[in-house]
């Protein structure tokens, strides 16, 4: 927030400095205009007075140089505006790349919220624990059919093992 305002107070400062340098620009074109009159007047009283020619042909050169600085300092006004405007551009670029990832990170949050809303509801709760009593009587059968095979098998062996000595025996007394 304290860079939002201190990029509005930027911006007013900016604003401010336009409607300066087009007051700036506007006083040019007047004086331009008058400028111009003046050479039409310095024209016609050139065929009159010669004197007065040199004297004005002077002040003319010195308007000129004057509109020429005037001139120049339009065109780097007109370039620094031009400059101004591209970083607000590039600022508000800013902005919206940093105000989507928000929006974007904002719903995500939403979504977290709404998956962890659902999993821990406590209306949820009687459903989850009967399905966890349904899935712990499902092992418990599993574990007891496991451990009557594994029984089965034990015994298999042993039976396996008995005739197993028997045979070995019968062979021995054969011997």
């Amino acid at each position: 927030m304290g860079k939002l305002r201190m990029l509005q107070q930027e911006k007013r400062l900016l604003e401010e400095e336009i409607g300066n340098i087009q007051s700036v620009s506007d006083n040019l074109q007047k004086e331009l205009v008058i400028l111009l009159t003046s050479v039409n007047e310095i024209e016609g009283l050139h065929k009159d007075k010669e004197g007065a020619c040199r004297k004005l042909q002077w002040q003319c050169e010195e308007s000129e140089q004057d509109f020429d600085r005037q001139l120049n300092q339009n065109k780097m006004s007109e370039e620094l505006l031009e400059q101004y405007r591209c970083e607000i551009q590039e600022v508000k670029l800013k902005h919206r790349k940093l105000r989507m990832r928000f929006e974007n990170q904002l719903l995500q949050l939403i979504e977290q919220h709404k998956q962890l809303d659902f999993v821990f509801n406590p209306k949820r709760l009687p459903d989850e624990l009967k399905k966890a009593e349904n899935i712990k009587h499902q092992l418990l059968s599993a574990e007891q059919v496991k451990l009557a095979q594994l029984h089965k098998l034990d015994e298999e062996l042993e039976e396996l093992k008995k005739q197993k000595q028997l045979e070995t025996t019968a062979a021995q007394i054969h011997e």
